[in-house]
């Protein structure tokens, strides 16, 4: 997006707005930013605004500066993480990011961004995925369709959904494939750089193929997982726990059909009748800090699975923040048709 159309210098009228607010496509709310001539941004105008003037004064070649509310709501650039959540509680829908200078450096979309989390991500998207063949005997498993697009696809949009722009795909089984669909991320409004793999790496070891991280943290994730996991939930925990990594949790229920004994030397004490028991499962999500990464070996067979050990047995923090929505992990067939069934009826 050209962030300069949603700009009208306070010199400019309301006729000359209306034409520019009729241009805009692809943003939630018709809005424009007014500025002085030195491109300093004053003030915001919205359609709203406009009818108001009209209603009062009916002359549509009045000042845009004239009419325009001083009062908006921004924030500044950054590269660190921005809270929206205040932000949607005053019930603003574009928020516009300033320069230092006062002149506008983007907007970020409310309907469309969740968060502005400051990490970058690496998807792990290069398993042969046997256990679906024949399926992915000529298509990467991350490629298979769920509705009307790749599973990989609705991973990478809900990355973009908490503002995250730089992501790494590992590659190796039929990769190319992946790279011809996204390309360099451009058409996304991303960067996209892919890692490939020469021997299978396990599910980390491609981190140490990455020159350098530019963010604090990393965000790994597998690449055949459907699920609204929420990343700044998980960021949020990181920094607030001052933990090593988070990873996200889903609940795995066992139902036994029987009642089991709580008994010692053979002496049942009491007993439960066909009880449910609920662990949290390692979802294929996990955050951690940058410095992590320098413990897993270069090029090397390493999973993630080793450096979460490694946490524990040095006496790490290591936290598991749940899924509070959904989650498929895309292995089996029936995995596969379950989410194929699923997407149908949510809102993603």
């Amino acid at each position: 997006m050209d962030y300069k159309n949603l700009v009208i210098s306070e010199n400019e009228t309301i006729s000359d707005a209306l034409e520019k607010l009729n241009l805009i496509r692809d943003v939630s709310r018709l809005i424009l930013f007014v500025s002085k001539d030195n491109g300093e941004i004053i003030g915001s105008l919205t359609d709203g605004d406009i009818r108001r003037s009209l209603a009062k004064d009916k002359d549509l070649f009045k000042k845009v500066g004239e009419i325009c509310f001083r009062g908006f709501v921004y924030k500044y650039k950054t590269e660190g993480f921005i809270e929206l959540r205040s932000i949607r509680e005053q019930n603003i829908i574009i928020l516009p990011i300033l320069n230092n200078d006062k002149t506008l450096n983007k907007i970020i979309d409310l309907d469309k961004i969740k968060s502005v989390v400051p990490v970058e991500c690496m998807i792990m998207a290069g398993g042969r995925g046997k256990r679906l063949s024949p399926l992915t005997d000529s298509i990467p498993k991350p490629m298979l369709t769920l509705g009307e697009k790749p599973i990989i696809e609705y991973n990478i949009d809900r990355l973009i959904a908490f503002g995250i722009k730089k992501i790494y795909i590992s590659v190796k089984y039929l990769g190319k494939q992946i790279e011809d669909y996204f390309g360099d991320g451009s058409s996304k409004g991303i960067e996209i750089e892919y890692i490939w793999e020469e021997r299978a790496l396990g599910t980390a070891g491609a981190l140490s193929l990455v020159d350098k991280f530019e963010s604090n943290q990393v965000l790994l994730m597998n690449s055949d997982l459907f699920t609204n996991v929420n990343i700044e939930e998980m960021y949020l925990k990181l920094i607030a726990e001052n933990a090593d990594m988070v990873v996200a949790s889903t609940e795995y229920k066992i139902d036994v059909p029987y009642a089991v004994f709580e008994s010692s030397d053979y002496r049942v004490n009491a007993f439960k009748e066909k009880p449910t028991y609920i662990y949290h499962s390692n979802a294929g999500v996990y955050l951690f800090n940058k410095d992590l990464i320098s413990k897993i070996p270069k090029n090397k067979y390493y999973d993630i699975t080793d450096l979460m050990d490694e946490i524990v047995s040095t006496g790490g923090k290591l936290l598991h923040n749940p899924i509070r929505g959904y989650w498929i992990d895309i292995g089996k067939p029936i995995d596969y048709k379950n989410a194929q069934e699923f997407v149908k009826h949510i809102n993603k």
